[in-house]
């Protein structure tokens, strides 16, 4: 071979190089923990969001977008592609001292895209479970991880309390982590910045010869409200204190994003990656959150607590700079991703999420549906409803398990007194107690609590609404409905007959970290 041949041949490969690094596209998934939908700047808020609202109008803002009303499920379903009822975990929150994890023959997001090649990394919230090592970010797919293996951490000491009930006892300890060990060293450093500072180090030192999947998890902006006095300054307009923080906790949580953002521009990551954001859950009312005009909050099962905040940008979008009023949920992900890292479908078959790439890029027609929003038969709403007028139908208030007599046997139909939710094309139907059912006016409203009409009773425990006439859930329509309200009960029996059943154990006593004085695995 020539010179000149050989020259022609090398540059060649030194194109072509770079597109095979390239094939499969890096993924960064933001989480963002109890944002409201009237917590940022592109839903109307006063809030300023100016870097979330900078992606979501040069990419594309999922206005039909659905979470669980709860951080572990909506955090269980992103990693499995699977509704909870079909992993046991369609009840409440994974506490600190309960002996479970997302079940260990599960397959995870992060160890399938591992196996399709990526280079994993997880920083922030993990509250998937924690008793055993093997229930760890670091055993379930991720190369790294730093963060909280609980929720609800002081921002600045990174500590969590917890009243174990089998001691009776109130304990108090550290919970962050660096890969399996304990993190002591990071008191004082507000948790939104320390994220971001990992997060954008790990940006800074990847191997390009490898895709990237960074999920960022942040604690922002769940209760403690905490934040440093800079970014509550520009909000001296909020005359609530609680608003006033929350306010201060999502600027702090946006600059973050748009420093995420810079540094994968800023490494030559950007033109191959697709950025997406989303919410846990519904805003809770009671820490500073909103989602006026929506009903209901965080724990229930009304537009409120269900209908997330979710955009993607990339530059991989062919369609960017749209509103997709497309169903998606957050099952979706997991098949979307892999789809896109060319992964292997292996142990997937029995997903409960679509691919909805072309949907998002193309504006397709979703695949989707129907979303079975939840079924809960040992439902408690442990966050009192205010002013509700149906105070008197509010269940034990406390967050262990209390089961529900059933009317109905599992062979005749559904029991309509079990919470639960589910949507079909533009209708969602609800039965039992779905949770807080007021509507929370916008802040800094004059204006009181609206309340609702009393809930479903004993006799009359269905909801039936068109969400996409009527988002507020208004207008009570199962009357002039019924034909419909058959339809979505049997769709609820359906998936009830195929449900796993629920994990939900007492505390373990030996979760007690007073020795230690970390919370980490016991078992």
């Amino acid at each position: 071979m020539g010179i000149r041949q050989y020259s022609i041949l090398l540059l060649s490969v030194c194109i072509y190089l770079p597109i095979l690094e390239a094939t499969s596209p890096n993924i960064v998934f933001i989480l963002a923990d109890d944002l409201g939908w009237n917590d940022v700047g592109f839903h109307g808020s006063e809030i300023k969001t100016p870097n979330l609202d900078k992606l979501a109008k040069n990419g594309v803002q999922l206005d039909n977008y659905y979470v669980q009303p709860l951080c572990t499920p909506s955090r269980n379903q992103l990693m499995t592609g699977k509704y909870q009822i079909h992993t046991g975990m369609q009840h409440q929150i994974i506490w600190p001292c309960q002996p479970y994890c997302v079940p260990l023959e599960e397959k995870l997001l992060p160890e399938l895209l591992r196996a399709a090649g990526y280079a994993t990394h997880m920083v922030g919230k993990w509250h998937l479970g924690m008793f055993l090592k093997e229930c760890l970010p670091t055993r379930r797919g991720f190369d790294s991880f730093f963060g909280y293996l609980t929720g609800s951490e002081d921002y600045y000491t990174h500590h969590r309390c917890y009243h174990i009930s089998e001691l009776n006892v109130t304990r108090c300890a550290l919970d962050l982590r660096e890969g399996e060990e304990v993190a002591p060293g990071y008191d004082g450093m507000y948790s939104t910045h320390l994220f971001t500072q990992r997060a954008t180090d790990l940006i800074h030192n990847h191997d390009h010869k490898k895709p990237l999947f960074l999920y960022l998890a942040f604690q922002a902006v769940h209760a403690p409200l905490q934040v440093p006095e800079r970014y509550t300054a520009p909000y001296s307009f909020i005359k609530d204190k609680q608003r006033r923080l929350f306010a201060g906790m999502v600027s702090a949580m946006d600059e973050a994003v748009g420093n995420v953002t810079e540094a994968l521009m800023a490494h030559n990551l950007w033109n191959n990656t697709v950025l997406i954001f989303s919410s846990d859950n519904g805003g809770q009312t009671l820490e500073g959150g909103s989602n006026w005009p929506l009903r209901g909050r965080k724990w229930s099962l009304w537009e409120g607590g269900v209908r997330g905040v979710g955009l993607v940008n990339s530059p991989l979008l062919e369609k960017p700079g749209v509103t997709s009023r497309e169903l998606i949920h957050i099952t979706d992900w997991l098949p979307t991703l892999l789809n896109l890292a060319k992964g292997s479908p292996e142990r997937t078959t029995s997903l409960d999420g679509f691919d909805v790439w072309k949907t998002i890029s193309k504006g397709t027609t979703s695949p989707r549906l129907e979303i079975l929003h939840n079924i809960d038969p040992l439902y408690v709403d442990i966050a009192p409803c205010t002013g509700d007028p149906a105070q008197s139908l509010l269940p034990d208030l406390t967050h262990k398990p209390r089961p529900v007599t059933s009317r109905v046997n599992q062979s005749d139909g559904f029991d309509v007194h079990i919470h639960a939710a589910i949507r079909y094309r533009q209708w969602k139907l609800l039965t039992g107690y779905p949770g807080c059912p007021l509507w929370f006016p916008k802040p800094g409203s004059t204006s009181s609590l609206q309340s609702s009409p009393p809930c479903p009773t004993k006799e009359a425990a269905v909801r039936l609404y068109n969400i996409e006439q009527d988002p507020e859930e208004r207008d009570e329509v199962s009357a002039l409905n019924p034909t419909t309200v058959d339809f979505l009960l049997r769709r609820l029996h359906h998936y009830q007959s195929g449900s796993k059943p629920i994990i939900f154990p007492d505390d373990d006593p030996k979760c007690d970290p007073g020795l230690s004085g970390a919370w980490g695995p016991w078992a």
